[in-house]
């Protein structure tokens, strides 16, 4: 604990436990840790899950999506200085951080959808808060391979076709991985049994929400009031039905790239299944 919140005590909420004290210092005026983290995956419904949750009354975001914090090799090559990413959180005038000050109950957190995908970043959360709950989002790897590469192309960092492209990626991503080279993993990032074996190493099974992103689209007051309940917070009455993350893509994915990588994740897709206990037929369409 800070020197600054020393003596103080924490509000207590009888119905969840959470402790204003453990979230905010003295006032409101900083954080001492995060609650929850939205680690992944990328392109699986990530940006709408955050507009969703900046609308919650109990839950403080910092003012940008995507901290970056633990995938940044850079900070974590010397002592970790914390208060680098708490500062993200500090409240100025008229933001909800000033009205969550206040609040009976309240819970901090952060989404960075490559947390999952970068292999020390397990780890680095483990050590920030070994009692941190995570919140993983995944979509069909097919449809999310698509999606990252359209998004690529729209931010003209990707001169090549798609087909080439995942021909190309194992090449572009040889180690060691860079910022760079890992935004060109449109295969890669879509073998999610490997990157949940990661997170189970160092969090139980009970610490982790999984949201199925097809079912997030479908389905959002069902899939949202899971995640609150989740976080230990009141679901949200009023969701209203926003279209987030709109981007004119060139193109839709052609029934030959399909097949391709149909053939590359049909053994994932079923791995998956016996992890996760789910049934991705939708996904072996």
């Amino acid at each position: 604990m800070s020197r600054e919140l020393e003596g103080t005590q924490p509000w207590t909420s009888s119905e969840s436990g959470i402790t204003i004290g453990h979230v905010f210092g003295i006032k409101g005026r900083k954080i001492e840790r995060l609650d929850f983290i939205v680690v992944g995956a990328q392109k699986s419904g990530t940006t709408a899950l955050h507009y969703f949750l900046r609308k919650h009354p109990q839950i403080a975001l910092p003012e940008r999506q995507e901290l970056h914090f633990f995938d940044d090799d850079g900070i974590f090559s010397r002592p970790v200085d914390y208060d680098l990413l708490h500062r993200q959180f500090r409240p100025v005038a008229g933001s909800t951080l000033l009205r969550l000050a206040t609040a009976r109950q309240a819970i901090a957190g952060e989404v960075t959808p490559s947390y999952l995908y970068w292999k020390p970043a397990m780890e680095r959360i483990w050590n920030y808060n070994r009692q941190i709950k995570l919140v993983i989002l995944l979509r069909n790897p097919i449809d999310r391979a698509f999606a990252h590469w359209n998004m690529q192309r729209f931010k003209d960092r990707e001169p090549l076709g798609f087909l080439d492209a995942l021909k190309e990626e194992p090449r572009r991503i040889a180690q060691p991985l860079t910022i760079e080279s890992r935004r060109f993993a449109y295969v890669d990032r879509g073998f999610y049994s490997g990157q949940l074996e990661r997170v189970f190493k160092f969090f139980p099974r009970e610490q982790v929400h999984f949201v199925k992103f097809e079912g997030f689209r479908d389905r959002k007051q069902e899939t949202l009031d899971g995640v609150f309940e989740f976080l230990g917070v009141k679901p949200l009455r009023r969701i209203r039905d926003k279209d987030r993350n709109i981007v004119p893509y060139e193109r839709t994915i052609t029934a030959e790239e399909r097949e391709y990588l149909s053939e590359v994740f049909s053994a994932e897709i079923t791995k998956l299944e016996q992890m996760l206990g789910w049934d991705c037929s939708d996904w072996k369409m």
